[in-house]
């Protein structure tokens, strides 16, 4: 078995990198989707049974499961990017106590962002952009949500780790999983037994659990090629050092995404009010579901960079790298294009209100003008994270969201009202694409000149 790990690993550096990239981008892209789907199945089960009340107070918590996918990404992205490599390299023995520290890293950062959330939930919504209306919603789904952060930390990083150590199937099986059973105890929580945004958000937890019960399975197989045993979970300073330097891009990018979001929110609740904020719900919900599609091919793209890099093979890094920047943006030009054509049907799976339906319409074609060039923005963000360039990396990933995302959402507004909300993301999008693609030729150039 442990052969036939080995082999899996070798083979990120010998099989033709389209067949590699399909293998393992594509049950990203299918567990990615699927979960995707499911927050849209569950915010409109929310909407259309407990009230659009809800969708707003929903939306009120997207900066909080940002913030905490920022700490998640931190060390998920962090320990399986260093994986990569270090598999790359051959060097097993280091990868297995990478996966230890990941371990003890999730337990650790997990706990402590529970208990400080916890203790100032109230506050925090407030700022977050909650209103006497809607903070009732947020809070009630927050507690359960935090109570519960342990294992979703927990699980996410496991799944990085899976897709790293050549297992992009067990990683796509965790998630369906965790899908198919939130879709389930959505329905019973949910609309069976009305337990409104608190039933939604113990589904979440709930599928979460069960599912990291099996990875936690699988990684103990002592055959398996990284598997737990005694004596890894002792953090070491260069590990984790190795570690929080490259997760340090993602966790800037979550966690400004967190900001931008408070920030968004304020000013929907100031140039629209609560119903704005559903509007940005919706919109943001299907931009996240397209933008899933980018996401996986990200996941399945990492360990063939990473791997390659390691081995000094860079060709084929490069050619992993153009094959996932087509693909993503072909993805996001389709569904670009049924998002401009089908606004009001989109915004009505979430709701039945029309006053919502209208502005959700048109929130989604402001918010998505440009939205196909994000794609290769994206894509050559963690590219430059897989091969561990971390200033690129975060300088890519801040340059949307707080050079110019914020600046255009503060300026628009004062001159175009509510519409400038929703133009400022749409000209933030072709700013950082504009921004991204010269630092990638000047990495080309240099390392064609100096060979690395």
């Amino acid at each position: 078995m442990v052969m036939d790990n080995k082999q899996a690993t070798l083979e990120l550096g010998t099989k033709p990198v389209g067949r590699l990239l399909t293998q393992y981008a594509l049950p990203a892209i299918v567990a990615m989707t699927a979960s995707s789907l499911y927050n849209i199945i569950d915010r409109a089960f929310i909407g259309q049974i407990v009230g659009p009340e809800a969708i707003a107070g929903l939306g009120i918590t997207f900066p909080f499961m940002n913030l905490s996918g920022a700490f998640g990404a931190a060390v998920g992205v962090g320990a399986s990017t260093c994986i990569s490599v270090k598999l790359g390299q051959r060097d097993y023995k280091t990868a297995q106590y990478l996966l230890g520290n990941t371990v003890t890293l999730n337990l650790i950062i997990g706990f402590l962002f529970m208990v400080v959330c916890l203790v100032f939930l109230d506050p925090i919504l407030r700022f977050f952009g909650a209103s006497d209306v809607t903070l009732p919603y947020a809070r009630e789904f927050m507690i359960i949500i935090l109570l519960g952060n342990m294992v979703t930390h927990m699980y996410f990083g496991m799944n990085a780790v899976l897709r790293a150590a050549g297992k992009p199937r067990h990683a796509m099986y965790a998630t369906l999983f965790t899908v198919g059973m939130n879709i389930l105890l959505v329905i019973a929580f949910v609309w069976w037994f009305r337990w409104g945004i608190r039933g939604a958000a113990l589904a979440t937890i709930t599928s979460q659990t069960i599912a990291l019960c099996w990875q936690m399975w699988v990684f103990s197989d002592k055959k398996e090629l990284l598997h737990l045993r005694k004596g890894i979970y002792k953090l070491k300073a260069d590990l984790v050092r190795n570690i929080i330097s490259i997760g340090i891009s993602p966790f800037l990018m979550n966690a400004t995404a967190c900001v931008i979001v408070i920030f968004m929110n304020n000013q929907f609740v100031r140039y629209g009010g609560d119903m704005a904020v559903g509007a940005y719900s919706i919109a943001n919900s299907v931009v996240m579901v397209l933008f899933m599609f980018v996401m996986g091919m990200n996941q399945g793209m990492q360990p063939i960079v990473g791997y390659n890099y390691g081995a000094e093979n860079y060709d084929r890094m490069f050619r992993c790298l153009w094959l996932t920047i087509a693909a993503a943006t072909t993805i996001l030009l389709i569904g670009w294009s049924l998002s401009m054509l089908f606004p009001r049907e989109i915004s009505r799976v979430f709701t039945t209100d029309e006053t919502l339906i209208s502005m959700a319409a048109r929130g989604i074609k402001l918010n998505m003008l440009v939205f196909f060039v994000v794609g290769s923005q994206a894509v050559i963000t963690n590219f430059f994270q897989c091969i561990g360039k971390v200033k690129i990396s975060i300088f890519l990933s801040l340059s949307r969201q707080l050079l110019l995302l914020m600046p255009m959402a503060y300026i628009l507004p004062l001159w175009m009202g509510l519409d400038g909300v929703w133009y400022s993301m749409a000209a933030s999008d072709f700013g950082s694409f504009a921004m991204t693609i010269p630092l990638l030729i000047l990495y080309i150039r240099k390392l064609k000149a100096y060979g690395k």
